[in-house]
């Protein structure tokens, strides 16, 4: 087995400089733990940025890729598969969507989700006027030129301006500047009932309320960007569930296929009748082996119960972080809902997610004050308090200045 200093200097040769990774050598995963090259176990509160949402190795996921794998991997969407119009199916009934179109990445739903926003509106104004986006300040909605045009964050975005025109950002929750900014020459609204990357700050209900009834009366889309957030991580299937809208359009990734990558856009009404053959389309999108893991992990969660088991492992990790915060002279704020949770700082995180992963837990330092949690769906109470255990362990050292 290669040793981490031979990993990275490969790696410091061959590869682009894109990544600042951490100095740990992933080899091998079980269940809610991830193991490096020395032998070290690490309790994973991350789960590989929410995709890992069933932890390592799930046995039905195993089988699942022993099977189908045997079977048919890919065969390109010249062709009819057994597994993706089912999968459609299921997605569109949990998100109240009609109709879907599978991508290889969130950053391609979000992708195809604008260019459906555009389609839809050069339908309604064939001049063209129908163009403007509406995002959200500290949004994040991916890499690509599309995805990074709405996400509103100068740090991914400077190196690579002018980007898509046209795009106008508002700060969450500010109501007034949500209204000021959307018109008829509006084609979309894109928001994350959570955002992730933005440091685990949710939209408030009137606000989504606010943003549905602006799209509806300016016959703008709205879009609703579940990629970190749906799918179970709040304990609802969607974050937006309880909220009293009904967007137009849903993306989704990250937990879907349970480590492989796929994603979804989904589209209701006119928007699912927007595009005209031949105007989008994927090589690898919602393969057989990407679909038949996707209906897999569906399954899991429903014949489990996970959605309860989430919201219940979401208070009891919640109750822990906020007396943990309560004690802490560097935590200002706890968020979020379920299993998506961040605490603010008022100082730099890192040093804190530095020092947990010394002690054996894996976390992150989003939007640079905050740690991020995202554990897998199948933490049972015993790994709630390992964590917390660690955590209080790691704010105490670095508070007293011991690590």
């Amino acid at each position: 087995m290669n040793t981490l200093e031979q990993v990275r200097q490969r790696e410091q040769q061959y590869l682009l400089s894109t990544y600042a990774r951490l100095p740990l050598l992933a080899v091998e995963g079980k269940g809610v733990y991830l193991m490096d090259s020395e032998g070290r176990k690490y309790l994973d509160f991350l789960a590989g940025i929410a995709v890992n949402a069933l932890g390592y190795a799930h046995p039905r996921i195993v089988r699942v890729l022993r099977e189908q794998g045997k079977r048919l991997m890919h065969a390109s969407n010249l062709y009819f598969n057994e597994h993706q119009g089912e999968l459609a199916e299921r997605l569109a009934r949990i998100t109240g969507m009609e109709r879907a179109f599978f991508t290889n990445s969130g950053t391609e739903a979000v992708e195809a989700a604008l260019k459906l926003a555009r389609a839809h509106g050069k339908l309604l104004a064939p001049d063209g006027s129908k163009f403007e986006i509406v995002a959200l300040e500290n949004a994040f909605h991916g890499r690509t030129m599309g995805a990074l045009s709405v996400t509103g964050q100068a740090k991914y975005r400077q190196a690579f301006e002018p980007l898509l025109p046209g795009v106008r950002f508002v700060p969450i929750n500010d109501e007034a500047a949500l209204a000021a900014s959307i018109s008829e020459r509006t084609c979309a609204v894109i928001l994350e009932g959570i955002q992730g990357e933005g440091g685990i700050v949710g939209c408030s209900s009137a606000f989504l309320r606010l943003a549905c009834q602006l799209a509806r009366q300016h016959q703008a889309l709205l879009i609703m960007d579940e990629i970190q957030c749906g799918l179970g991580r709040t304990g609802k299937w969607l974050a937006f569930q309880d909220q009293e809208i009904t967007p137009d359009i849903v993306t989704l990734a990250k937990p879907i296929a349970s480590g492989f990558p796929l994603g979804c856009m989904l589209a209701r009404g006119a928007a699912a009748n927007a595009f005209q053959p031949g105007q989008h389309g994927t090589t690898f999108g919602g393969g057989p082996l990407a679909c038949r893991l996707g209906l897999e992990f569906l399954n899991i969660m429903e014949e489990d119960e996970l959605l309860n088991h989430i919201a219940s492992m979401g208070n009891l990790m919640l109750h822990g972080l906020q007396k943990l915060a309560r004690k802490s002279k560097s935590i200002t704020e706890v968020r979020g809902r379920g299993l998506i949770l961040g605490l603010q700082l008022n100082r730099p995180a890192k040093p804190f997610v530095d020092r947990a992963r010394d002690l054996g837990l894996l976390v992150n330092a989003t939007h640079e004050t905050v740690v991020r949690l995202l554990p897998p769906y199948i933490i049972q109470p015993k790994h709630v308090r390992a964590a917390l255990a660690i955590l209080r362990q790691s704010f105490a050292e670095v508070e007293s200045g011991q690590a």
